[in-house]
C-alpha cells in the first residue's frame, strides 16, 4: 500500500493528463467573453484585430470601467466551478508595458476563490485562491506577461497540483496546498478588473475560458497531448483507500462480535437460513420471487428463472399479466369497437368536443361517469388527449409516477401517452414488457473484454476482470506482468542484481560483494590487515598509520602528524627520515633542523622575479607580490560583465532594471540604486513615484476612504501594497521558511509559527510514510480522519503519526 502513495506521488509530479481529443465538450466549457455578451453596451472595451482571426479580441482601454457578470451569469459560473478540483484558465493576450492587471477575478467580499493576475511591476503571475482550510493563498510565479507582446497563458489545477504553460511551454510545475472551490452563493465575477477602482488590466485580451478539466492546455496547444493519471485521479484512490479502511476496521469489529457470539454457541444446533427482501427461509424452503423460483440450500440463496405454463383460456377471456405475478393467467375480456380490453381497462370517445369513457367490467364496456379534470398550468398547444381518460395532460407528464409496474432490475420510462418499462444496462427481459429483467452472464456468455493475463468475473448488471498472481493492473480489462525490478519494488541489496520472475524476483549479488542478495558485503580476496575494513570489491579502508591494498605498509612520517616543520615549509619524506623545504615564495640554506624558523620570504620586487607589467606597481607580500595600478595611470582595468566587456569608469544602466547604475571601476563592477531628484525635469517618474504630483497617478486604497500617492506603500490583507502612477500592485508578504513539521498561523498575523503540537496545527507537512492505529488496530494514513468507535460526534485524523481527537460541537 506504501508503494502504491509513493508511485501515486511520483505520478502527479512527473505525469500530464489527457482531455477528450481536440474539441472539448461545452458542458465542461465557460467562454467568458460570451457569458458576459462582452461588447454589447459596455464602455471601456472595443473589438480590435486579434492574435487570430477564429474569434472576437477586445482592447481593455486605460479608463474607468465596470466589466461585471450579472448575477446569474456568475451563479451560473461559480455552479460549474463549485466543490471541482481539476479546472483550467485558458487566456490569450497582449498586455501593455508596466501594466498590473487581473486577467479575472471570481470573488466573494474579500475571499478570492480564484483570481489570476499578472504584474508588469515586479515581473510576476499571480494566482489567488483559498486554501480547504479556508485560509487567503497566493501562488507566485516570476515571469515577465507584460511586454506588449502576444502571449498564451494557461493555469491548470489538479488536486493539489498546478501547471502553469506560456506559449506552449510548460514553464513551472508545482505541488500545492488544495484550493477549496466551496463558492458561495452571491460570488461576483469580474473580467480585466478586480473591481471598481483596483487591478485594471491594460491591454488585449482573447479566448478567455474556463475548463472544467485538468490539462485543458491541450485544447489551446493540442501538440503537447499526453495519456497519464491526473493528481486527482489519485487523490482520489487516496481517498477510496481511506474509505476502505473506515469499511474495513467496521467489518473487523463486526467479525470479532460475530466470533464471540459464535464461541458461545458451539454447543447448540443452529440450522442455517436465507434472508431475501426482509423474509427468512429456512433450509430447503422454496418460494417465487418475480419470475424466478427460488430455494434455500445451505444458507444460500439460489433461483431459476421461472417456466410459465401454456394457458387455454375461455372465449370470454384472454392470457394478460397480472400485477404480482411473473406469468400470464386467463383474464376476463370485453369487446368494444372491434377492439378487445381487459377488466377495468378504460377507453374515452372523443367527439364533437365531448367526451365519453367507458370501463371494462364483468365482460361488458360500461359508460362511466368522471369528476371535472384539474386545471393543466400549459398552455393548449402543449396539451395531449390521452386514450383513457377524458382528462388532457401536459407533455412531460409523469405517467410512471401513477402507472409503474416495472420490477426488479427494470425502470419506468415515459412515453407520449403513457408508461413503459426497459431493462438497466447488463439485464435482459424475462418476458416481453421488460417489467422483469435477469442479470447477463457476460463471462458466461462471452460478452465481456477482459483481455490477456485477466480472469472474468460476474458481477449483478456488469462484470470486472481480475489480474491472475503476479500480473498487476494496466486498465480495466487488461493486466501485464508486475517487474519488482523495474518499478523498484523489490528486497534487493543496493549492490545486488535483481531478477523478474513471475509472480516475484530473485536476488543475486553483484560480482566482487557476497552475501543472499537481500544483504551483500564486500569482498576482499587477500583480506585487510592492521584492523583494515572491505569497502568495495578489493578495496580496503586501512586505520590511521597504515596503507596498501591490503593495509600491509606503515604511513611515513610525513603523514602520521608527528613532524613539526617550519608552517611555510613542506615535509619531503626519505627512507627513514624527512626533510623540510620551504614553499614558493620563500628561501633558505637547504636541509635544516625540523625545529627550526630557517624560511624567509623572497622579496620579487627588490629581486626583480615579478611579472608586472602595463605601468604597475609591484608590491612585496608574504610568500608573493601584487601589481598595483598608481593613482592616474591608465592600467586597463576593463570589468565583465553579464559575458559583456566594460571599459574602465563606463557607467550603464541594467538591462533588466531600469532604475540602477553601475560603473566599472579598476576592473570592479559598481552598482546601486539610481538617485532621485525630483527638482529634475527629466526625472524617470517610474524610479522616482515619490516624484510625480499628478492627481491622476494618486491610488485610492482598498477601504476606498484613503488617497496614496505615487511612490506611497502599506500592508493590507497580509499583502504589501505599493501606488506607482495610479495602479495599486499588491504581492504577499514575504515569510521566513519554516522548516517544522507543524505550524499554526496565529490570529491577526500573516505568518505561520512552529507548534511542537500537532493537535493545535492547522497546516501540517504531510509525511506519507508515517502512520496511526486507531481504536481497532487498523492503520490509517496521514491525513486520514474517521468518527472514533463507540461514539458519534468525536472526529479524529492522523497527523503525521499522531492521533488528535476532537468534539464537533453541531453534532451533539
Amino acid at each position: 500500500m506504501m508503494e502504491l502513495l509513493q508511485l501515486g506521488v511520483a505520478l502527479c509530479i512527473l505525469c500530464t493528463c489527457s482531455v477528450l481529443g481536440f474539441g472539448v465538450d461545452p458542458a465542461l466549457q465557460i467562454d467568458v467573453f460570451n457569458e458576459l455578451k462582452l461588447g454589447e453596451s459596455h464602455e471601456g472595451v472595443s473589438q480590435v484585430q486579434g492574435f487570430h482571426n477564429g474569434s472576437k479580441a477586445f482592447l481593455f482601454q486605460d479608463t474607468s470601467r465596470s466589466i461585471k457578470a450579472s448575477a446569474i451569469v456568475a451563479d451560473r459560473i461559480a455552479q460549474k466551478l463549485r466543490n471541482k478540483h481539476e479546472f483550467t484558465v485558458l487566456a490569450t493576450l497582449r498586455q501593455e508595458h508596466l501594466n498590473s492587471g487581473v486577467i479575472l477575478s471570481l470573488h466573494h467580499s474579500d475571499q478570492r476563490f480564484l483570481e489570476l493576475e499578472s504584474s508588469g511591476h515586479r515581473n510576476e503571475i499571480r494566482l489567488h485562491y483559498r486554501t480547504k482550510n479556508q485560509v487567503s493563498h497566493t501562488e507566485v510565479f516570476p515571469y515577465i506577461l507584460a511586454d506588449k507582446q502576444w502571449h498564451k497563458l494557461s493555469i491548470a489545477i489538479s488536486a493539489s497540483h498546478i501547471i502553469l504553460h506560456v506559449d506552449c511551454n510548460r514553464i513551472y510545475e508545482r505541488v500545492i496546498e488544495a484550493p477549496s472551490m466551496d463558492i458561495p452563493n452571491g460570488t461576483t465575477f469580474w473580467l480585466g478588473q478586480r473591481n471598481n477602482a483596483h487591478g485594471a488590466f491594460k491591454g488585449i485580451m482573447q479566448d478567455v475560458q474556463l475548463l472544467i478539466m485538468p490539462q485543458g492546455y491541450i485544447s489551446q496547444c493540442p501538440d503537447l497531448n499526453r495519456t497519464c493519471p491526473t493528481c486527482n485521479d489519485f487523490h482520489g484512490l487516496v481517498q477510496k483507500i481511506m474509505e476502505l479502511q473506515d469499511i474495513l476496521a467496521k467489518t473487523s469489529a463486526k467479525l470479532s462480535r460475530a466470533e464471540e457470539k459464535m464461541n458461545s454457541l458451539d454447543q447448540c444446533f443452529c440450522e442455517r437460513t436465507c434472508k431475501a427482501k426482509g423474509v427468512v427461509y429456512r433450509e430447503l424452503e422454496s418460494w417465487t420471487d418475480g419470475c424466478k423460483n427460488c430455494t434455500c440450500m445451505n444458507g444460500t440463496i439460489q433461483c431459476d428463472t421461472l417456466i410459465c405454463p401454456s394457458l387455454k383460456c375461455s372465449p370470454d377471456s384472454a392470457p394478460a399479466y397480472v400485477k404480482g405475478s411473473c406469468c400470464k393467467e386467463c383474464q376476463p375480456i370485453c369487446v368494444f369497437n372491434g377492439r378487445t380490453y381487459f377488466e377495468a381497462e378504460r377507453q374515452a370517445m372523443h367527439t364533437s368536443g365531448n367526451c365519453l369513457l367507458y370501463e371494462c367490467w364483468d365482460r361488458v364496456m360500461r359508460h362511466i361517469s368522471y369528476p371535472s379534470c384539474p386545471e393543466l398550468n400549459c398552455s393548449p398547444f402543449h396539451q395531449i388527449t390521452l386514450s383513457n381518460s377524458c382528462c388532457k395532460a401536459c407533455k412531460g407528464y409523469d405517467f410512471c409516477a401513477e402507472d409503474n409496474k416495472c420490477m426488479e432490475h427494470s425502470v419506468c420510462i415515459n412515453l407520449e401517452g403513457g408508461a413503459s418499462c426497459i431493462c438497466k444496462d447488463g439485464f435482459r427481459a424475462l418476458r416481453e414488457d421488460n417489467a422483469y429483467c435477469e442479470d447477463i452472464d457476460e463471462c458466461a456468455e462471452g460478452r465481456h473484454y477482459c483481455r490477456e493475463n485477466t480472469m472474468c468475473v460476474n458481477t449483478l448488471g456488469s462484470f470486472m476482470c481480475i489480474c491472475k498472481t503476479g500480473y498487476i493492473r494496466i486498465d480495466d480489462y487488461s493486466c501485464t506482468e508486475h517487474d519488482e525490478c523495474m518499478t523498484g519494488q523489490h528486497s534487493c541489496d543496493e549492490n545486488a542484481l535483481c531478477f523478474n520472475t513471475v509472480g516475484g524476483h530473485s536476488c543475486v549479488c553483484k560480482p566482487g560483494y557476497t552475501g543472499n542478495g537481500t544483504f551483500c558485503k564486500a569482498f576482499c580476496e587477500y583480506g585487510c590487515q592492521n584492523g583494515g575494513t572491505c569497502i568495495a570489491p578489493n578495496t580496503c579502508m586501512c586505520p590511521p598509520g597504515f596503507t596498501g591494498s591490503i593495509c600491509e605498509r606503515d604511513i611515513d612520517e610525513c603523514l602520521d602528524g608527528f613532524i613539526e616543520c617550519d608552517s611555510r615549509a613542506n615535509c619531503i619524506n626519505l627512507p627513514g627520515w624527512y626533510h623540510c623545504e620551504c614553499r614558493d615564495g620563500y628561501h633558505d640554506n637547504g636541509m635544516f633542523s625540523p625545529n627550526g624558523e630557517s624560511c624567509e620570504d623572497i622579496d620579487e620586487c627588490g629581486t626583480g622575479r615579478h611579472s608586472c607589467a602595463n605601468d604597475t606597481v609591484c608590491f612585496n607580500l608574504d610568500g608573493g607580490y601584487d601589481c598595483r595600478c598608481p593613482h592616474g595611470k591608465n592600467c586597463t582595468g576593463d570589468c565583465i560583465h553579464e559575458s559583456k566587456i566594460k571599459h574602465n569608469g563606463q557607467i550603464w544602466v541594467l538591462e533588466n532594471d531600469r532604475c540602477s547604475v553601475c560603473s566599472c571601476q579598476s576592473g570592479l563592477v559598481m552598482c546601486r540604486r539610481m538617485v532621485c531628484d525630483c527638482e529634475n525635469p527629466t526625472v524617470d517618474l517610474f524610479c522616482c513615484p515619490e516624484c510625480d504630483p499628478r492627481l491622476s497617478s494618486q491610488c485610492l486604497h482598498q477601504n476606498g476612504e484613503m488617497i496614496y500617492n505615487s511612490g506611497d506603500t502599506w500592508v493590507q490583507s497580509c499583502q504589501q501594497c505599493q501606488c506607482l502612477q495610479g495602479e495599486v500592485d499588491c504581492w504577499p508578504l514575504p515569510c521566513p521558511d519554516s522548516e517544522c513539521e507543524f505550524t499554526v498561523i496565529p490570529d491577526g498575523e500573516c505568518c505561520p509559527r512552529c507548534v511542537s503540537d500537532p493537535c493545535q496545527a492547522d497546516t501540517v507537512r504531510n509525511d506519507i510514510t508515517k502512520t496511526c492505529t486507531d481504536e481497532y488496530n487498523m492503520v490509517r494514513f496521514t491525513g486520514s480522519s474517521w468518527i472514533k468507535h463507540g461514539t458519534e460526534c468525536t472526529l479524529c485524523q492522523c497527523k503525521n503519526g499522531h492521533i488528535c481527537c476532537s468534539v464537533d460541537p453541531v453534532c451533539l
